[in-house]
């Protein structure tokens, strides 16, 4: 696909943990291709992970993150390149449309990118994957950052530097079905939210502070009655429906809290981001806490 002979291009794959014959295949590639080189993942450590992995251990000038299922086009790496060579650091994949995926999928990825980009001061494009381009100082700038939970996009968006958009249409997956369940990217989503943006924790202060309020107003209707009236407040099955809403609103917050002080957890354990169980035309590289926490 690329046949500039100024350009010289390695295919580096990394292997998360797959149960099929993937690796085995890309092992009997490189034994006949030195530009194709693998890193094979102990077991599956995550998606976001295997990019990590991927930059890593690439050289060269430039690094271009795609998934293997086909659904991003490789054709459009040759625009990459050409914005790459007019000046640009990052150039990134915006996709206008999003072919083979169901409705529900289409309106939780849309909902998800403008909850995030109304939530962070950071400028994280929407509509946007991991398909990118990313110029070599990019890399080295995103290797010092020591994230455990990692949100790839949203970190390249941080490291900042000249970015832009090339606009396309994904198509449908070319085979198999996807290893990316609503488990795996509800987890994906708070990494990006909780990574980037301290406003779910305001906002449950805020919400904490309105039913405080709101409570207090209320006992302090119930006294006036009580003192100044032969009344009472009637409707107990009202005020126990309102307790359990108010339960449920503290209970929340306590989750958003969790989310926060288990991810700082994860961050203080010190363990390598992946282990590498065999690496094909590459050095392996063994990473201990203290790589980790410096990032290569």
């Amino acid at each position: 696909m690329i046949d500039d002979p100024a350009l010289v291009n390695q295919q580096r794959l990394s292997n998360d943990g797959s149960k099929d014959r993937s690796a085995d295949i890309v092992r009997d590639l490189s034994i006949w291709d030195p530009s194709v080189k693998l890193i094979d993942f102990s077991r599956n450590f995550g998606h976001q992970i295997a990019i990590t992995a991927g930059m890593d251990y690439a050289a060269g000038d430039a690094v271009i993150v795609i998934d293997a299922d086909l659904q991003d086009p490789p054709e459009l790496i040759l625009q990459m390149i050409e914005k790459w060579r007019n000046g640009y650091e990052v150039v990134y994949a915006k996709r206008i449309k999003r072919n083979g995926e169901t409705r529900f999928k289409k309106w939780t990825a849309s909902l998800f990118y403008r909850l995030l980009r109304a939530s962070t001061e950071i400028p994280i494009p929407v509509d946007t994957g991991d398909f990118r381009l990313m110029d070599r100082k990019v890399t080295e700038e995103m290797k010092r950052l020591p994230e455990n939970n990692r949100f790839v996009r949203g970190l390249v968006s941080w490291v900042g530097y000249r970015q832009t958009a090339i606009e396309y249409e994904r198509q449908e997956r070319f085979a198999g079905e996807t290893k990316y369940p609503l488990k795996r990217m509800i987890k994906l989503s708070l990494d990006g939210i909780t990574s980037f943006s301290y406003k779910p924790l305001k906002l449950s202060g805020y919400l904490g502070s309105l039913l405080s309020g709101v409570g207090f107003l209320y006992l302090l209707y119930v006294l006036y009655l009580a003192i100044f009236t032969e009344g009472t407040t009637k409707g107990w099955p009202s005020l126990i429906g309102i307790m359990f809403i108010f339960n449920g609103f503290v209970l929340i917050m306590l989750g958003i809290l969790g989310e926060y002080v288990g991810r700082i957890y994860d961050e203080t354990k010190g363990r390598p981001l992946y282990i590498v169980r065999e690496c094909c035309n590459i050095e392996m590289r063994r990473m201990d806490a203290k790589q980790t926490s410096e990032r290569l």
